[in-house]
């Protein structure tokens, strides 16, 4: 194309432009050519002309209409909108925004320094071609991050920081006063400090030096500074949660119910270390039974207004690592004062139940209360007291787990689906390299703890649901989980149908009961996590919110997080708002706490994504030593650019790159969850078994890569 073609090209884009907002700024008014040439400042006759043209083209593209002959209007057209950059490996980018049915196009050179997941308003306009909108950055509103984690290279007196985050397409330019004594190879925090108007990079600042590169605090510190968690508490709140007084007053307990002479056990991984749910019971003279769940009661310490709540808050969750816990509350509180050890006077929130032998609740309280646990189980030994029926609180445990099956057969019942996947776990060293996997099993020990939980958390949600008239429904912290989408849940049933399950989408009853058929269908199989993940993948994701929705996988009416107030703090507010409103408070602004909700189920995806990302970087370090080796795998993704294996011995997950495929060329079949061969038609599918070899394993990034053996 010739420099003058290409000239016109873009006078007429910059018309366009004009015009589009001339009219989206005076949408309730026909404009002739002339009247726009005037709002403009344009007199000369070429240019109205152009002008006129510019009209004419978009009334045939679609965004203008002709209302009377020579009078124009906005058709439909917002000008300016605001959303989300999600960016490109390209370089370019698409912004994502509630004001807009399809994701806006950005082309590089129009992001104006935006970078991904930053909150920006654009100038929309239609592409050439009349079929697609495409968008210019005018404001960056809120940045979604300024500091990144990354590798060191220094040159002279100045430095360059550059970034793990694949989305972060720049690397960032640290000056000789920004290097903060960080060495060359090493791997840092940078913050972006200044980005000047066309600088090709962001100018920063060392923050934090992790370490090597490869270590494995560095790569742990990395992963949670990646995803926004911090790595310590501020001094200020570390300050006040050691000035916390660990004595229990008795004027405290004179508010309280006293549980200390009932039997009450905690049951826990035999690591855990914060123990924040206990379980109290006794036999009834009617023959029925008194069950009380005790919470740590954390908001007794943690109040309102207070920097030790800012954080808990803005932290939303404790975070887990393969080797470690980063704790949304400081150890005096999360290990100490909160957790309900044994032998040891604690101050909790419970639900107590009188319920009968059907598993059926006669009675609820909710309240503060004082218990002092008699035993701390681990899961091991409580499972083995009830494979045995011998041992401390045998009865009771036995008991207890009779009542755990009939609530659970009345949860399958009403339609909640069972999603057992294969939880695996890493045998770690004292240096926290892995050394062996083992696959953790769930037995009814741990069942019957997490069903006297979702007991506490529905009935605690049902209370204030159904407490008061519906025209003064109570503000509350509800968890909600929508139903199946669909779509994705068709295909679902189409891919599952190649091994032989039927999954019948009639209705959300038979949705679930032909999944629970398949849960139990597939344990052990080959198969079996491959079409866990699809299935969860085809549901909605559950989320915090105020508003009183359902939660369709566990089938309850409603549903909130009561139980775990020492690692979530969507729990928090739950007992704040369930003590207000026991005391007869009036309902608290919901648009607060759906703020609040919503910051919470974001910090819980985090949390998620941080934890496979230190899944990941453990399935590498494994691996690392095996480069060569021979292992039988499932195919477990596909892409356009390769195909996810899982190793069956070990869980690991690897990439077999297709430009690594020799023998055809493959594409992907995205619709059937195959590559197909384009020449001799091989299909390689989701499920499908295959023998693979290590190739290469990089633990900074945190890959691990396959070829067919």
């Amino acid at each position: 194309m010739s420099k003058k073609k290409n000239s016109l090209k873009g006078l007429r884009q910059v018309f366009t432009q004009l015009v589009m907002n001339v009219l989206s700024q005076h949408s309730n008014q026909a404009l002739n050519y002339k009247q726009i040439s005037g709002k403009l400042n344009i007199a000369d006759d070429e240019s109205r002309q152009i002008i006129l043209q510019v009209l004419k083209d978009e009334v045939r593209n679609g965004t203008v209409k002709e209302v009377s002959p020579g009078k124009f209007i906005a058709k439909d057209l917002k000008t300016y909108i605001i959303g989300k950059v999600d960016m490109a490996a390209s370089g370019s980018a698409y912004v994502i925004s509630p004001e807009s049915e399809r994701d806006i196009y950005i082309a590089p050179r129009k992001l104006r320094n935006a970078l991904h997941g930053d909150t920006v308003k654009i100038f929309v306009y239609a592409r050439p071609n009349g079929k697609q909108k495409e968008g210019e950055v005018v404001e960056i509103i809120e940045r979604a991050k300024s500091e990144f984690t990354g590798l060191v290279k220094i040159t002279g007196k100045f430095g360059f920081l550059i970034p793990d985050d694949r989305k972060m397409l720049h690397d960032i330019f640290i000056p000789t006063e920004g290097l903060n004594n960080v060495q060359d190879g090493m791997k840092a925090i940078g913050r972006i400090t200044n980005w000047p108007e066309g600088a090709k990079n962001p100018i920063g600042e060392i923050t934090h030096v992790l370490g090597m590169p490869g270590e494995n605090n560095t790569e742990m510190h990395a992963i949670l500074a990646d995803f926004g968690f911090p790595l310590s508490f501020p001094k200020k709140v570390e300050e006040e949660s050691q000035a916390i007084s660990d004595v229990i007053t008795p004027a405290e307990i004179s508010k309280r119910r006293d549980f200390r002479a009932i039997t009450t056990f905690t049951i826990d991984p035999a690591d855990a270390k914060d123990f924040d749910d206990a379980i109290s019971f006794q036999f009834l003279e009617n023959g029925n039974y008194e069950i009380g769940v005790h919470i740590a009661d954390v908001s007794h310490y943690v109040v309102p207004g207070t920097a030790l709540d800012t954080e808990a808050q803005e932290r939303g969750t404790s975070v887990y690592l393969v080797d470690r816990v980063i704790p949304m509350l400081p150890e005096h509180l999360s290990n100490g004062l909160c957790s309900l050890r044994p032998n040891e006077d604690k101050l909790c929130f419970s639900a107590v139940f009188e319920m009968n032998k059907e598993g059926q609740v006669i009675t609820e309280w909710f309240g503060r209360t004082i218990i002092n646990s008699d035993r701390r189980f681990a899961y091991e030994e409580a499972q083995e007291i009830l494979e045995t029926k011998q041992g401390q609180f045998s009865k009771e445990l036995e008991t207890l787990n009779e009542i755990a099956y009939k609530l659970r057969d009345q949860r399958f019942k009403h339609g909640a689906i069972n999603f057992e996947s294969t939880e695996v776990k890493f045998r770690l060293d004292e240096e926290g390299r892995p050394i062996g996997v083992y696959v953790k099993e769930r037995k009814d020990a741990h069942k019957l703890i997490e069903d006297f939980m979702l007991l506490a958390n529905r009935k605690v949600a049902e209370f204030i649901a159904k407490k008061g008239p519906k025209r003064n429904a109570y503000t509350f912290v509800y968890r909600v989980h929508d139903a199946p989408d669909e779509e994705l849940l068709g295909k679902f049933a189409v891919f599952a149908s190649r091994f032989g399950y039927k999954i019948n989408t009639k209705n959300h009853h038979e949705i679930s009961k032909s999944l629970n058929f398949l849960m139990d269908d597939v344990v052990g199989k080959k198969e079996q996590n491959v079409l866990t993940s699809l299935a969860i993948r085809s549901m909605a994701k559950a989320v915090y919110t105020t508003k009183k929705t359902s939660h369709y996988g566990l089938a309850f009416d409603f549903y909130t997080h009561f139980t775990s107030p020492i690692r979530r703090y969507p729990d928090v507010m739950t007992h704040r708002l369930l003590a207000h409103y026991l005391a007869n408070g009036k309902s608290v602004n919901a648009d607060e706490y759906e703020k609040k909700c919503e910051h919470s189920s974001q910090m819980e995806k985090r949390a998620a994504e941080a934890e496979r990302a230190s899944i990941k970087y453990k399935q590498a370090e494994y691996l690392k030593d095996n480069i060569g080796e021979e292992f039988d795998g499932i195919v477990s993704g596909v892409t356009e650019w390769g195909m996810y294996v899982e190793i069956v011995e070990n869980k690991c997950e690897g990439m077999i790159r297709l430009r690594d495929m020799n023998d055809d060329f493959y594409v992907l079949d995205e619709a059937n969850y195959c590559i197909i061969g384009q020449r001799k038609k091989k299909k390689y599918q989701l499920g499908d078994p295959v023998r693979i070899r290590v190739k290469t394993v990089n633990l900074v990034k945190r890959q691990i890569d396959f070829t067919m053996a």
